[in-house]
Formats: structure tokens, sequence, C-alpha cells
């Protein structure tokens, strides 16, 4: 699929962790009270590795340019390359360990604590020569952290010289969300991944409509707005598109939204009309909740184009 004499079509960079995925939950237990899952696995996660090993299984040449722990990294690479992606650019962090989470989940929501370990060395690389000059043999960059929006803007501009495109995907961050700044960098970012809630607390805005309204008002060209259950809605060259979500039997909805975008990026690399970016899209993150965390029940092949 690699075109343009780039090296990947995609390398996905960002926040990686080890997902300790309990899910199966009745209810969300609160502070003082004790409730049992019926599920338990081991997974890697974070939106950079979820989204990759999306991409790869679709066909994508992928690569992963993570920080990790220098001493608990090798069963999670090993995870990600029998996915397809290439783990030759991840960094080793001397002293801190890989990033963390817990994933508790019912089958409509689910809550995360983490430990950022080995992640908060990211922006210390991405201010790196050699980084950047990985990530411009990709065709694309996904970014999947909340970086300064400075840095953002950096970052977008060494890429587009070396026409690389780039897409963003930060999750919840309300600070990043809240700050005037993020819209100005933003602007020049060629696909911007919000969910409903992060969409409606940076426009204050609750309808998808108006949602998207507000970032066209603002300048943003390609927006890919998670709606959950909802589906999903696009604002694209001022015009807004709304799609159903695919009827899926939910067991774990940890990793959705980045299956999602990984389903989105591969159509949209591949030149396909805004509707069926939207419909691949959703069909990745249901398809994806079949199964516990993010890269397990992936589909694979044929599956994406079965209407």
């Amino acid at each position: 699929m690699t075109t343009n004499q780039k090296q990947f079509d995609v390398i996905t960079v960002g926040d990686v962790f080890v997902d300790i995925v309990m899910s199966g939950f009745a209810t969300m237990p609160g502070l003082g009270e004790e409730a049992e899952c019926e599920r338990l696995q081991y997974e890697a996660g974070g939106g950079a590795t979820i989204t990759a090993c999306g991409l790869a299984k679709l066909g994508c040449q992928t690569a992963l340019l993570v920080v990790v722990g220098k001493n608990d990294s090798g069963w999670l690479r090993q995870r990600v390359s029998d996915c397809g992606v290439a783990v030759g650019h991840v960094r080793l962090h001397e002293s801190e360990p890989t990033a963390t989470t817990v994933s508790v989940s019912t089958n409509n929501d689910r809550a995360f604590f983490t430990y950022r370990g080995a992640n908060k060395q990211l922006p210390e690389w991405l201010a790196d020569p050699s980084w950047r000059k990985t990530m411009q043999q990709a065709r694309h960059v996904h970014l999947a952290s909340a970086i300064a929006p400075e840095l953002l803007s950096e970052l977008v501009h060494v890429l587009h010289e070396a026409g690389t495109t780039l897409s963003v995907d930060v999750g919840w961050n309300e600070a990043w969300l809240r700050n005037e700044q993020t819209w100005q960098a933003l602007k020049m970012v060629n696909i911007f991944f919000p969910n409903e809630r992060e969409a409606a607390l940076m426009t204050g805005q609750t309808k998808p409509e108006t949602i998207l309204q507000a970032f066209a008002d603002a300048g943003l060209h390609t927006v890919a707005l998670k709606l959950g259950r909802s589906g999903s809605a696009l604002l694209h060259d001022g015009k807004a598109l709304l799609a159903a979500p695919h009827p899926v039997v939910s067991l774990d909805t940890t990793g959705a939204g980045d299956c999602f975008d990984a389903g989105f990026l591969f159509a949209w690399l591949n030149a396909e009309p805004p509707a069926e970016c939207l419909r691949i899209a959703n069909l990745c993150g249901a398809l994806s909740t079949r199964g516990l965390g993010g890269i397990s029940a992936f589909p694979q092949g044929d599956e994406v184009f079965i209407r």
C-alpha cells in the first residue's frame, strides 16, 4: 500500500500502556465499595498501540514510535510485532516502567486508572531531530497524546514540509481541551478525532451538528466525531455528515475509539469517500468490542468491506 517513496503508510506516536482489562461489571463500584468482574485480561494498550495494530491488520505498513520501560518492554513489543507492526523505532526508558492502565468496564462504558510511566518522556523525544526524521518516513503520522499546542504546531510544520499528513486523538485531557491555543494548532492538523464528550467540552455544544459547526467556524478542516452507540459524524470541507452505528453485541469497549481511528485512517489513506470512511470506522470500532482490550477482536481482511 505504501506510495510516494515513503517507508511506511502510517507511524503512530504517543501513549502506550500495558492494559489490565477487568470487564463484565454489572455497575461501576463507588468509593469504599467492591464489585467483581467476569473477565480479566492483560493486553497491549494505549491509543498509539491500538491504532497501529488495527492499521496493520488492515494491511497498512505501520510502525510504532513510543517510549517504554527498558526492563519490562519485551512482552509488549512482541505482542505488537505479532500484529504486523514494526517496532524497531520503539525507545527504551532507563528507569521508568512501561505505562500501565487498569481498565474497568461495563457493557456500556468504562473507567481507567493510569500510571503514565515512560510516557512522561514523550514530549522530550518529540523534540528530538532523530524522531522527527523517523516520522517523516511515513505518508501519515497519527499522534495519540495530548502534547503542548506549541509543540504540536511545530510538529505539523516539520511533517508537512516532508509531505507527511498528521491526525490527532488526545483522549480525555481537560487542560488540553480547554486551552485556547489548542484551537490554533488544530487548524493545521489534517484530521482531529475527538469523542462526543471531549468535543462538547471544547465547543460548549451538545448536538453533533452544532459541535461540528463550531469546529468549522473555528477553521478546522476535518473532524471525525465519535458518538459511541449513536455512531459518528464528520466535518469535511465545511460539510457535516452523520453515520449510523454498526450493530454489535458488546463485550468490552476498551480501545473502541482507537479502533475507529484505525478504520477511518485506512479508508482515508485509500482515498475512500467520506461516507465510506465513516462506515469502515464505525465497523472497526464496533467489532473491536467483541473481545477484551482493543486488539484481539479487531476485524481483518474482507470483513471491513461486508455491508
